[in-house]
């Protein structure tokens, strides 16, 4: 019986860490992390496109931090994932990877929303 509970306990605790492994990306856009302390607000994603292109927007939130931080995550994150930091401002990042490109926008400072863009080819 204590076998098959602490089995029962493992697979759980897998499943668990799967899930949380998998939240940690934006919807839409698979390789392209999610900062902590932020979600995705599900109900502002934007997707659309053919075997060709694609455009996918997604909206982040949080109620603590600075878009600095998010520039700052972004830009030591992305470019160890292919992108390469194209321009940037105090508002926003735009990032190409081949032949798409990924634009990070601050849209409001409280709470903190960030508009993430993926436009461009497969």
């Amino acid at each position: 019986m204590k076998k098959l509970f602490a089995l029962i306990l493992a697979s759980g605790l897998v499943f668990s860490i799967t899930t949380q492994a998998a939240d940690s990306f934006i919807e839409g856009m698979e390789d392209i992390p999610i900062p902590d302390k932020m979600m995705q607000i599900q109900s502002d994603n934007i997707s659309f496109g053919n075997e060709e292109t694609r455009f996918v927007e997604a909206y982040l939130q949080t109620n603590f931090g600075k878009f600095s931080f998010v520039k700052g995550f972004y830009t030591d994150t992305l470019p160890q994932l292919g992108w390469q930091l194209e321009d940037q401002d105090a508002e926003y990042l735009t990032f190409v990877r081949g032949g798409e490109e990924l634009q990070i926008a601050l849209v409001s400072k409280m709470p903190l929303i960030v508009r993430v863009t993926l436009t461009g080819q497969h």
